[in-house]
């Protein structure tokens, strides 16, 4: 015989109360009903788990027996249940989302003061990496999705486009930003560039490095960093220049002093969205992308 989470839950439901009657008025069942559910557990088992006929039911041996195993089961579906119900309501359960290195210039900030805001109880495992590794890390599991600038390795990932956003150059002298810059020309130019660690991996400096093989020249820095404020400041001291997304370019951070131009053949990064391929994603992380996209669909779009 198999008992079942029912039975188990009358049974412990009569040894709180002492009465058949008291436990089919709590569980909302008929008198009978918890008298069968009783029954059918002692004949089957051919042992009784109550003693009958005095003013409160009495456990026998066999009973006092079962009442810890009943409980540890009970509880543990219950906790499941609560855990189920959590995640579904989005009233608790995770959600794992990796965000693009300069994603406060996107207002993607927000997108987590808002997701809090509706979601208190959701735990929020937010990472911002440098495209590369979101896309790492999204591939391996560690995170459930995550938004990008492309291009990045794809294989095994989904990569939805969101938006496109023009990369510019940037300068402290006016007239090095006078007017479209050729790949030629910024291979002649002394540059400061950011994201240092991943270097010609960056999403950003890979398009660069395709076009200058194409035109047949080298494209290097003479300083690399690691964050964007940190070239735009060496780029406003006159040590050297840069190139940047416009969104940082018409961000309220930065500098002054400083004068940006498009490239004569106008550069864009891709701001996409990435997941798993056939990956089952959490409510609360499908949640945060639909707010992300919504979010990235308000910002103008480049051209």
């Amino acid at each position: 015989m198999t008992l079942t989470l029912v039975q188990l839950r009358v049974f412990l439901t009569a040894v709180e109360l002492g009465s058949f009657t008291a436990a089919a008025s709590r569980l909302h069942m008929a008198q009978p009903s918890v008298s069968e559910f009783v029954r059918r557990m002692e004949d089957g088992y051919g042992t009784q788990l109550f003693v009958r006929g005095g003013r409160r039911l009495i456990l026998t041996s066999a009973g006092e027996a079962l009442v810890p195993h009943a409980e540890r089961a009970v509880a543990a579906a219950d906790e499941a249940d609560r855990a189920l119900r959590a995640v579904t309501s989005l009233s608790g359960g995770r959600a794992s989302f990796g965000l693009l290195r300069n994603a406060k210039y996107y207002s993607l900030e927000a997108l987590l003061a808002q997701f809090h805001a509706r979601h208190p109880d959701v735990r929020l495992r937010v990472v911002g990496l440098n495209s590369v590794e979101v896309a790492s890390a999204v591939s391996s599991g560690e995170l459930e999705a995550g938004l990008v600038v492309l291009p990045i390795d794809g294989e095994g990932l989904r990569v939805t486009p969101l938006q496109r956003d023009e990369v510019v150059y940037v300068s402290a002298d006016p007239e090095r930003a006078s007017e479209p810059l050729t790949i030629e020309e910024l291979a002649r130019r002394r540059l400061v560039l950011y994201d240092a660690h991943y270097g010609w991996a960056d999403p950003t400096r890979r398009q660069i490095a395709e076009r200058a093989q194409l035109a047949g020249v080298t494209v290097e820095a003479v300083i690399e960093v690691e964050q964007v404020e940190s070239a735009l400041a060496l780029v406003r001291a006159g040590m050297a220049d840069t190139f940047v997304s416009r969104a940082v370019a018409d961000g309220a951070a930065f500098p002054e002093g400083l004068h940006s131009v498009s490239f004569a053949e106008p550069l864009y990064d891709t701001i996409a969205l990435i997941q798993k391929e056939n990956a089952v994603l959490s409510p609360a992380t499908t949640e945060l992308i639909r707010l992300a996209r919504i979010l990235i669909a308000e910002r103008p779009a480049a051209g």
